[in-house]
């Protein structure tokens, strides 16, 4: 696979081949793309255009999520999000998309490292309940409480006992949170195939812009596929509940993952001022809910021993 930087270098050889600066004005670039051979000019404008009008799909849902915030405030109401999932599942870049319009004094994205020694020793939920919303707030964690569910006891960072504990009173927990009337939560779980995370693996590994992503946790997740997929499934069917559901987001399509996010979000949320002409309907080949993707691995547990995804 070519790296970024090969590929800079030759952008770079064409443009000065073909005297134009690297910093071309509309005119050049149009010069250059009329001098590409047929089939670079084709893939070149394909990509191009594929992610402009990707990007222009986006923005209505965008504009939407800008009233939905103004109303949080306006009302004094809370929204905790929670962007849960595998390694590479395009939860990064949904977020960031999400966030990219709104007031930024009105929002803020949570991103916990790993526990000092002083949090060790700590009640786990200590250091998240810490960066709940203020009213009129929305927070959304990039990772969540959840590590304790999935990444932590996959990778041995807790006990089976602080595992098991978690578990049990997590519930209970997250029902004291939306107790006040005031706090909304939303979990969303981003499911990723196991062919589409080891391709974009390849990719940071291979991308200089994208290296810093890799993780001691992404270079083990391909190998430790089926003991995250045991831990997703525990984690279904103990902490999916009729008050504060799970959402799996089948994110192999990135764009599709993020119309699919925005969609979800506007019709969990109640609003002022909503399009009734923007297209709300779940998309159910990218959206599905946490008991019937639990349904869908029951089956695959019991045909095949265990599920797949």
């Amino acid at each position: 696979m070519e790296t970024s930087n090969r590929r800079s270098s030759k952008i770079k050889a064409i443009l000065k081949a073909l005297n134009i600066d690297e910093n071309p004005d509309k005119d050049a670039i149009r010069d250059f793309v009329r001098q590409l051979p047929k089939r670079p000019r084709t893939r070149i404008l394909r990509a191009a255009l594929l992610s402009y009008f990707e990007s222009e799909a986006l923005k209505p849902y965008q504009a939407e999520l800008i009233k939905l915030q103004a109303h949080l405030e306006a009302t004094g109401r809370k929204a905790i999000i929670l962007f849960d999932g595998r390694d590479a599942s395009g939860k990064g870049g949904t977020l960031r998309r999400v966030t990219r319009y709104m007031n930024e004094k009105h929002y803020r994205v949570v991103a916990l490292g790993k526990p000092s020694e002083h949090e060790r020793t700590e009640l786990h939920m200590k250091r998240y309940i810490e960066q709940f919303p203020h009213a009129g707030e929305i927070v959304l964690f990039d990772r969540s409480w959840y590590n304790r569910a999935m990444v932590e006891p996959v990778m041995g960072f807790c006990t089976p006992k602080q595992y098991r504990q978690f578990m049990n009173k997590v519930n209970s927990f997250e029902e004291s949170f939306v107790a006040d009337g005031k706090t909304i939560l939303l979990k969303l779980y981003f499911s990723v195939t196991k062919e589409e995370q080891a391709k974009r693996f390849e990719r940071r590994k291979n991308d200089p812009l994208r290296g810093w992503k890799l993780s001691e946790v992404d270079l083990q997740a391909q190998a430790l596929w089926e003991e995250f997929t045991e831990k997703k499934y525990e984690l279904l069917r103990k902490t999916h509940t009729d008050l504060n559901p799970w959402h799996i987001i089948r994110s192999d399509s990135k764009h599709l993952a993020r119309l699919e996010t925005m969609k979800l979000i506007l019709r969990s949320i109640k609003y002022r001022g909503r399009s009734r002409s923007l297209d709300m309907e779940p998309n159910p080949k990218v959206l599905v809910s946490g008991d019937r993707e639990l349904r869908r691995m029951k089956r695959q547990r019991k045909k095949y021993g265990q599920a797949v995804r």
